[in-house]
């Protein structure tokens, strides 16, 4: 059975401010609240139509209806957890990271998270004009890889400015990729999905980097910031297996 107080809370958790405040952010689906129970986040609670026979004070059974009225999503999946909000960790500049400077879309910003999982890129770094990594959209779409991902929010001017590694950037004009040396390690920064990086950042760019584009009539004004992270870390990664 669920208690207003209960409704109440996951209801404000849709928005960032209650998140900070309370420390605490959503999780959705059978498969995701799955990766994340096994990972290192503490659960606060579990709300369930069918049991995940975890410790009784931490899960609570309700019905179909319950579960629509606390969910985020459309079509609710079985199941809604809470979680509390993990501290990052140090950030390692020895091996490639990915920063992002203003990416807003949820869905992007998810998309990049689990490809830094698939990557191995341990650090993801987001300027504090990026959406949440616990925006619930985004939760929702890493599917379990923000439990392996170190996602830091800092004031990325400066963290570039102190960075001693080389700091690459993805541009229209820079050098194609597919021919630039790349090393192991260094900082990939990824722009704003209207806009691209913006001016303080371009300047702390050493190397601009670009995909070069195909097509006969390269029509094609830009690709979407997260299929163009893909691209470029299967480019960074393919160099450091090849003989």
């Amino acid at each position: 059975m669920l208690s207003k107080n209960q409704i109440k809370l996951i209801n404000k958790l849709k928005l960032k401010k209650h998140r900070v405040e309370s420390n605490l952010f959503v999780a959705e689906g059978i498969k995701t609240i799955k990766e994340l129970l096994q990972s290192d986040l503490k659960l606060q609670h579990l709300y369930t139509t069918e049991s995940f026979n975890i410790e009784s004070t931490l899960e609570t059974l309700i019905s179909e209806a319950d579960l629509k009225r606390i969910s985020f999503l459309t079509t609710p999946n079985q199941a809604l957890a809470v979680f509390e909000i993990p501290k990052a960790k140090a950030i390692d500049l020895s091996q490639l990271c990915v920063a992002l400077d203003d990416v807003r879309d949820p869905g992007n910003l998810g998309t990049i998270i689990r490809l830094c999982d698939w990557f191995g890129i341990r650090d993801l770094i987001c300027n504090k004009g990026t959406v949440d990594c616990f925006n619930p959209k985004v939760v929702q779409a890493t599917m379990g890889s923000i439990t392996r991902v170190n996602i830091s929010y800092l004031d990325l001017e400066y963290f570039l400015k102190e960075a001693e590694v080389p700091i690459f950037g993805a541009f229209m004009d820079g050098e194609n990729v597919y021919t630039h040396t790349l090393p192991n390690s260094g900082i990939l920064v990824m722009g704003n999905e209207a806009n691209g990086i913006s001016t303080p950042i371009e300047a702390l760019i050493t190397e601009k980097i670009a995909i070069p584009r195909f097509g006969d009539l390269k029509a094609t004004e830009s690709l979407n910031v997260a299929t163009a992270t893909s691209i470029l870390l299967s480019e960074f990664k393919r160099r450091t297996i090849e003989t």
